[in-house]
């Protein structure tokens, strides 16, 4: 009986940015289904489901019998991942086919996101971390759902939802940037990549919207158009600059230590990859695919050297908390 007990303990110590690694994991899965690889797509979408599910859970027993200890969890940037995570979730769901629960995971990631939101935001300070930018990722994850379910559905208020998110999430980007301690590149324990993740994300909501207009479907006129396509063009290259700031910066200052945050960084990595899939398929660039495919098996190495620090480091933690 001692073995639940501990994992129980340990499960309790858990960071709010826990949520990180069902992002990461999800966006990963969404890059290998794009690419064609959907068996080992499926088999690493389970455990990201799994972790949703005790997150959720967890989430909703603090909300009604831990009450203050919520509260200071929600003050902290890094709440908002529990909507990010939710919303890539929900995006892997649509691209099963399963339209009705992924319509489930937007609502709920919906409801929760102008209450997490402002939250966050209230306790925003000078010189961030990275997790600043999570308002930014949260946003634009919903509008990446709404715009997916939007074409799958054929609804057009969802996608001019989805148009007003991704505006906002830009919005958002700018003041966390503002926010942002620079010296995070060099110094931060993982989180700080989320500065390049938020662009990433950004692009693929943008490409999602180019997607899901069609002929049964008309959404935006030439004009219209014409600004998504070149937003969305400047949000990748953006992304791709960053992307290759933070990598010279680990170069640099190796940090090869484990740390839960690094999550936060297999999620930008696995983000950058798919949104130059996505955009290569909406903007009719096929030649970004290569790049694409190379920046996501980039991404998957990433995922498995921090999974197994994961379970290294939990295996420590339930140890630590067994009774002696």
């Amino acid at each position: 009986m001692s073995a639940p007990s501990s994992f129980r303990v340990w499960w309790a110590q858990r960071p709010p940015s826990a949520a990180a690694a069902v992002m990461a994991t999800g966006i990963v899965s969404i890059g290998l289904h794009l690419t064609g690889h959907e068996v080992l797509s499926r088999i690493i979408l389970v455990p990201a489901s799994l972790v949703w599910v005790g997150l959720a859970a967890d989430f909703f027993v603090r909300l009604v019998r831990e009450r203050e200890r919520w509260r200071a969890d929600a003050g902290t940037p890094a709440s908002v991942a529990a909507v990010a995570a939710t919303a890539v979730l929900g995006t892997r769901f649509s691209a099963l086919g399963w339209q009705t629960l992924a319509a489930v995971l937007l609502a709920l990631a919906a409801v929760l996101w102008p209450g997490l939101l402002v939250t966050a935001v209230r306790h925003w300070r000078r010189r961030m971390p990275g997790s600043v930018f999570l308002c930014c990722v949260a946003t634009q994850g919903l509008a990446v759902l709404g715009a997916t379910l939007a074409a799958a559905e054929t609804t057009q208020w969802l996608a001019h939802a989805a148009l007003v998110l991704f505006w906002l999430g830009l919005v958002l980007y700018g003041f966390a940037l503002s926010r942002f301690e620079v010296r995070q590149v060099l110094e931060g324990d993982g989180d700080h990549w989320v500065a390049g993740g938020a662009l990433a994300i950004s692009a693929l909501a943008g490409s999602k919207l180019v997607a899901a207009d069609s002929a049964r479907l008309y959404l935006w006129n030439d004009d219209d158009r014409g600004v998504l396509r070149a937003v969305t063009a400047a949000l990748l290259v953006l992304d791709l600059a960053w992307y290759a700031v933070l990598l010279v910066a680990e170069a640099a200052r190796p940090r090869l230590r484990y740390d839960a945050r690094r999550w936060a960084t297999v999620f930008p990595l696995g983000m950058t990859a798919t949104a130059v899939l996505s955009v290569a398929a909406a903007l009719d660039v096929p030649w970004l695919k290569g790049p694409g495919q190379v920046l996501l098996w980039i991404a998957v190495a990433a995922w498995v050297a921090v999974a197994v620090g994961a379970v290294a480091d939990m295996r420590a933690g339930i140890r630590s908390t067994a009774p002696r």
